[in-house]
């Protein structure tokens, strides 16, 4: 079923600066430097404007990307990287954050439109098509419905969420790892909703 030879491409969704750093739109850049951790490497060429670094994994080559457009422009750097070394959307597989799911949830899902996610409508836009993997990682709800969308992705966790999210940021990444191993329905299998203490 998969191709010991094929390339694949890891995407963590965030925002460059250290002011965004902790915020909880830069979840995917958080999950991707623990994946990046657990398989002995650093996210730091710059390139396909982002940052970027490659690893051998199971026989495959794998990329690991942070783009550094600012979250609205995050397609650029992902169709650049993809293009140049012809990694299909089928084998591109994003990390974000997500405000339906509760801090420590996660949600593999194996396509889908952006659901009002700019980093996500920026990556269907530039790559045209909606056929890639992702895992959601819960960030909570606005507090009240007047909450402004784009301060809520701003701001920080509490110190209670992040303790719920620890797991979260790690487990992500391993839900792509899954999602290379065995295919989007068993890692959906294995880490939807799924929270630990």
């Amino acid at each position: 079923m998969f191709n010991k030879s094929e390339s694949w491409l890891i995407v963590g969704l965030g925002n460059p600066g250290r002011e965004y750093e902790r915020s909880r739109h830069n979840c995917g850049f958080r999950a991707l430097d623990l994946l990046a951790e657990s398989l002995n490497c650093k996210v730091d060429k710059l390139k396909f404007q982002g940052l970027y670094t490659q690893v051998n994994y199971n026989g495959k080559k794998l990329f690991l990307l942070k783009p550094q457009t600012y979250m609205n422009l995050s397609g650029r750097s992902v169709l650049q990287l993809s293009a140049f070394f012809n990694i299909p959307p089928q084998r591109i597989i994003v990390l974000f954050d997500d405000i339906s799911l509760a801090p420590g949830r996660l949600r593999v899902r194996g396509d889908g439109s952006a659901g009002g996610h700019n980093g996500i409508k920026s990556i269907i836009q530039e790559l045209g098509s909606q056929e890639f993997p992702r895992v959601k990682i819960g960030v909570g709800a606005k507090p009240n419905p007047d909450y402004d969308l784009a301060d809520w992705v701003l701001s920080s966790f509490s110190a209670i969420e992040e303790k719920a999210l620890a797991p979260a940021l790690k487990n992500a990444g391993n839900a792509a790892l899954a999602i290379i191993d065995h295919g989007v329905p068993e890692a959906a299998n294995r880490f939807n909703g799924k929270m630990e203490n």
